[in-house]
């Protein structure tokens, strides 16, 4: 993308972002000047407005709304608390900053704005979310967890500074963290074909070291355990802008399996939200099946693990024929691996035999 369009298109995303925003504000300052409490309204997050929708593949809220509302004692600080944060990243979307979700606590207190912790101005953030259908990575607002990807995919940045630079992601051998800059950035030149999610960083940097980017011409990308919303976003970029398809490698437990369906299918939390799945991705293992076939070492599977399989079983997520083969297998040989079981043939045998066997099954 040439460094005029990409400028155009940040350009665009911003003023849509502040067009809202104004929105927002612009009615409270509305209801007040005829007299009225200032209220908002927005879609109820409860989790009776919480339902799977097998059109889309991802939760969605329903149509039940709530009202937030001045007049109401209680209702007070948090309408209070999620004007002051529609405020807040509205400078940070003017003056192109970013922050963190840790800093967005820290900084309503300059402006005597308090919250109880962290997880109550992350719910507010939340609130301002739904209440505008805009994600708080269009905020610029980032949580302090990130991911990592390598491979043959040159990006172009957008963000202040950067402009029309250009970087390869096989340029730095641990792979280059995926924070802000790279998640805004442009697709600027691709040579892969697919891309490999990787729970793990130990399996991620094994992947490096063995060339699997060069081998099976993929993108490797490092969820590091649960993928950041900026990471499944940036997944569903990939799959949507370059139409690649994206294989995803977890560990062999109910909590991998989840791992992936959030990167497929999303979350209840984030019901609210668009962008954030890539319903065509495939879990890929290491699956239940697998630890028979290839005779892992295992660990018992806990109370806990069986509680949760249970729970997968009433998820209506989870009704494909593979997802019930091995919630049913977890459930038969009640056992777990995880994905460094296979180094019990040697340190390539992952590469070399079981990655190169699991792509072609999952390409048929």
């Amino acid at each position: 993308m040439k460094k005029s369009e990409s400028e155009r298109s940040v350009k665009a995303k911003k003023e849509t972002v502040l067009k809202d925003l104004r929105k927002f504000g612009g009615n409270l300052y509305d209801q007040m000047e005829h007299g009225k409490f200032p209220w908002v309204e927005m879609p109820s997050r409860s989790t009776e407005n919480i339902f799977y929708s097998p059109d889309v593949r991802q939760f969605i809220l329903g149509e039940k709304s709530v009202k937030r509302h001045a007049r109401n004692i209680r209702h007070i600080k948090p309408f209070t608390q999620m004007v002051w944060a529609g405020f807040f990243t509205s400078e940070l979307v003017r003056n192109r900053k970013t922050s963190t979700l840790r800093d967005v606590y820290y900084s309503a207190q300059a402006y005597e704005m308090t919250f109880k912790d962290q997880p109550e101005s992350n719910n507010i953030l939340t609130d301002l979310e739904t209440a505008t259908g805009f994600a708080r990575e269009d905020f610029n607002v980032y949580p302090e967890e990130r991911s990592a990807l390598f491979g043959d995919l040159t990006i172009e940045y957008t963000v202040p500074g950067y402009e029309g630079k250009q970087l390869n992601m096989t340029s730095h051998p641990d792979g280059v963290m995926l924070g802000p800059s790279v998640v805004s950035s442009e697709f600027a030149q691709n040579k892969c074909d697919k891309v490999i999610a990787i729970e793990k960083g130990g399996l991620f940097t094994r992947f490096i070291e063995e060339r699997v980017h060069e081998k099976f011409n993929a993108l490797l990308v490092l969820t590091a355990g649960q993928a950041p919303r900026a990471t499944r976003h940036f997944l569903n970029r990939l799959n949507r802008e370059l139409e690649l398809p994206v294989y995803i490698f977890t560990d062999g437990d109910p909590w991998g399996m989840h791992i992936a369906m959030v990167i497929i299918s999303g979350s209840a939390n984030a019901a609210h939200l668009r962008g954030l799945t890539t319903p065509d991705a495939k879990w890929s293992g290491v699956y239940a099946t697998d630890i028979v076939d290839y005779k892992l070492p295992t660990d018992p599977l806990t109370p806990v693990d069986i509680k949760r399989l249970h729970e997968l079983e009433k998820d209506p997520r989870y009704t494909g024929d593979l997802w019930k083969r091995e919630i049913k297998t977890f459930l038969k040989i009640k056992k777990k691996a995880e994905q460094e079981a296979f180094s019990r043939y040697g340190l390539t045998y992952i590469v070399d035999e079981y990655l190169p066997a699991k792509l072609d099954a999952m390409a048929d």
